[in-house]
Protein backbone atom coordinates (compact mmCIF):
# COMPACT_ATOMS: atom_id res chain seq x y z
CA UNK A 1 0.00 0.00 0.00
CA UNK A 2 1.38 3.39 -1.03
CA UNK A 3 1.32 5.65 2.00
CA UNK A 4 3.01 8.77 0.64
CA UNK A 5 0.65 11.64 1.31
CA UNK A 6 0.08 15.35 0.86
CA UNK A 7 -1.75 17.76 3.15
CA UNK A 8 -3.89 20.36 1.37
CA UNK A 9 -6.53 22.91 2.40
CA UNK A 10 -10.07 21.75 1.64
CA UNK A 11 -13.15 23.74 0.63
CA UNK A 12 -16.83 22.99 0.05
CA UNK A 13 -16.01 20.89 -3.02
CA UNK A 14 -14.84 18.20 -0.56
CA UNK A 15 -17.86 18.14 1.79
CA UNK A 16 -19.11 14.80 0.48
CA UNK A 17 -15.71 13.14 0.82
CA UNK A 18 -15.21 14.63 4.31
CA UNK A 19 -18.60 13.31 5.43
CA UNK A 20 -17.78 9.87 3.95
CA UNK A 21 -14.72 9.68 6.23
CA UNK A 22 -16.10 11.17 9.44
CA UNK A 23 -19.63 9.80 9.85
CA UNK A 24 -18.73 6.07 9.59
CA UNK A 25 -15.84 6.49 12.04
CA UNK A 26 -18.11 8.24 14.54
CA UNK A 27 -21.19 6.07 14.17
CA UNK A 28 -19.92 2.62 13.21
CA UNK A 29 -16.38 2.36 14.53
CA UNK A 30 -16.75 4.27 17.81
CA UNK A 31 -20.53 4.13 18.33
CA UNK A 32 -20.77 7.87 19.02
CA UNK A 33 -24.46 8.84 18.84
CA UNK A 34 -24.01 11.73 16.42
CA UNK A 35 -25.56 12.36 13.02
CA UNK A 36 -24.81 14.62 10.09
CA UNK A 37 -27.67 16.84 11.27
CA UNK A 38 -25.77 17.34 14.55
CA UNK A 39 -22.75 18.57 12.56
CA UNK A 40 -23.95 21.17 10.02
CA UNK A 41 -20.38 22.48 9.79
CA UNK A 42 -19.59 19.47 7.57
CA UNK A 43 -22.00 20.79 4.94
CA UNK A 44 -20.32 24.21 4.67
CA UNK A 45 -16.59 24.06 5.37
CA UNK A 46 -15.95 27.54 3.98
CA UNK A 47 -18.41 29.33 6.28
CA UNK A 48 -17.68 27.34 9.42
CA UNK A 49 -13.89 27.13 9.15
CA UNK A 50 -12.42 29.53 6.57
CA UNK A 51 -14.64 32.51 7.39
CA UNK A 52 -13.78 32.26 11.11
CA UNK A 53 -10.12 32.80 10.22
CA UNK A 54 -9.43 29.09 10.54
CA UNK A 55 -8.97 26.43 7.91
CA UNK A 56 -9.74 22.81 7.06
CA UNK A 57 -7.11 20.41 5.74
CA UNK A 58 -7.10 16.97 4.26
CA UNK A 59 -4.50 14.26 3.88
CA UNK A 60 -4.54 12.62 0.48
CA UNK A 61 -2.92 9.40 -0.68
CA UNK A 62 -2.90 8.97 -4.46
CA UNK A 63 -5.52 11.72 -4.68
CA UNK A 64 -7.88 9.96 -2.25
CA UNK A 65 -8.88 11.84 0.90
CA UNK A 66 -7.86 9.69 3.89
CA UNK A 67 -7.84 12.15 6.79
CA UNK A 68 -9.11 15.52 7.96
CA UNK A 69 -8.53 18.23 10.53
CA UNK A 70 -10.28 21.56 10.96
CA UNK A 71 -9.58 24.76 12.87
CA UNK A 72 -12.25 27.20 14.00
CA UNK A 73 -11.13 30.58 15.33
CA UNK A 74 -13.30 32.34 17.92
CA UNK A 75 -12.82 35.74 19.52
CA UNK A 76 -10.16 36.31 16.86
CA UNK A 77 -7.55 34.53 18.95
CA UNK A 78 -8.76 31.16 20.24
CA UNK A 79 -8.36 28.05 18.10
CA UNK A 80 -10.56 24.98 18.29
CA UNK A 81 -9.50 21.73 16.67
CA UNK A 82 -12.38 19.94 15.00
CA UNK A 83 -12.92 16.90 12.83
CA UNK A 84 -9.55 15.18 13.18
CA UNK A 85 -10.26 11.79 11.65
CA UNK A 86 -8.25 9.24 9.68
CA UNK A 87 -9.43 6.18 7.82
CA UNK A 88 -8.40 3.17 9.93
CA UNK A 89 -5.81 1.84 7.49
CA UNK A 90 -3.98 5.20 7.53
CA UNK A 91 -3.59 5.53 11.30
CA UNK A 92 -0.45 4.94 13.27
CA UNK A 93 2.71 6.70 14.28
CA UNK A 94 4.73 4.89 11.60
CA UNK A 95 2.71 6.50 8.78
CA UNK A 96 2.83 9.95 10.38
CA UNK A 97 -0.33 11.26 8.73
CA UNK A 98 -2.09 12.30 11.95
CA UNK A 99 1.08 14.04 13.12
CA UNK A 100 1.41 15.88 9.81
CA UNK A 101 -2.22 17.03 9.99
CA UNK A 102 -1.77 18.33 13.55
CA UNK A 103 1.58 19.95 12.67
CA UNK A 104 -0.11 21.75 9.78
CA UNK A 105 -2.79 23.11 12.10
CA UNK A 106 -0.26 24.15 14.76
CA UNK A 107 1.93 25.83 12.16
CA UNK A 108 -1.07 27.77 10.91
CA UNK A 109 -1.90 28.84 14.47
CA UNK A 110 1.64 30.08 15.06
CA UNK A 111 1.65 32.01 11.77
CA UNK A 112 -1.64 33.66 12.76
CA UNK A 113 -0.74 34.41 16.41
CA UNK A 114 -3.24 31.92 17.85
CA UNK A 115 -1.73 31.17 21.27
CA UNK A 116 -4.35 28.82 22.70
CA UNK A 117 -5.85 25.80 21.01
CA UNK A 118 -8.67 23.71 22.49
CA UNK A 119 -10.50 20.56 21.50
CA UNK A 120 -13.33 18.37 22.67
CA UNK A 121 -13.48 14.61 22.33
CA UNK A 122 -15.23 11.54 23.71
CA UNK A 123 -14.10 8.87 26.17
CA UNK A 124 -14.04 6.11 23.53
CA UNK A 125 -11.24 7.72 21.50
CA UNK A 126 -8.43 6.56 23.79
CA UNK A 127 -5.74 6.47 21.09
CA UNK A 128 -6.63 10.06 20.23
CA UNK A 129 -6.23 11.08 23.89
CA UNK A 130 -2.72 9.59 23.95
CA UNK A 131 -1.90 11.32 20.67
CA UNK A 132 -3.00 14.73 21.93
CA UNK A 133 -1.17 14.28 25.24
CA UNK A 134 2.05 13.28 23.42
CA UNK A 135 1.69 16.55 21.51
CA UNK A 136 1.53 18.70 24.63
CA UNK A 137 -2.22 19.01 25.09
CA UNK A 138 -3.40 18.92 28.70
CA UNK A 139 -6.85 18.00 30.01
CA UNK A 140 -9.07 20.87 31.08
CA UNK A 141 -12.44 20.90 32.78
CA UNK A 142 -15.44 21.88 30.71
CA UNK A 143 -15.97 24.80 33.11
CA UNK A 144 -12.50 26.13 32.21
CA UNK A 145 -13.15 26.34 28.47
CA UNK A 146 -13.40 29.80 26.90
CA UNK A 147 -16.98 31.05 26.68
CA UNK A 148 -16.64 31.11 22.88
CA UNK A 149 -15.65 27.41 22.65
CA UNK A 150 -18.01 25.73 20.15
CA UNK A 151 -19.31 22.80 22.21
CA UNK A 152 -20.47 19.58 20.60
CA UNK A 153 -23.19 17.79 22.57
CA UNK A 154 -21.28 14.49 22.50
CA UNK A 155 -17.95 15.85 23.81
CA UNK A 156 -17.10 14.78 27.35
CA UNK A 157 -13.34 15.42 27.51
CA UNK A 158 -11.51 18.62 26.71
CA UNK A 159 -7.90 19.53 26.02
CA UNK A 160 -5.88 22.72 25.71
CA UNK A 161 -2.51 23.50 24.12
CA UNK A 162 -0.73 26.77 24.77
CA UNK A 163 1.54 27.76 21.91
CA UNK A 164 4.51 30.05 22.22
CA UNK A 165 6.04 31.71 19.18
Amino acid sequence: MDTSFVITPLNNDYCGQIIDIIIPIQQIEFKVPVTLEDQPDLLDIETNYHQTGGNFWGAKVNGQLVGTIGLIITDGKIGTVRKMFLRKEYRGRELGIAQALLNTLIGYCKQNQIADVYLGTVEALEAAHRFYERNGFTRVAKADLPKSFPLMATDTMFYQLHLTN
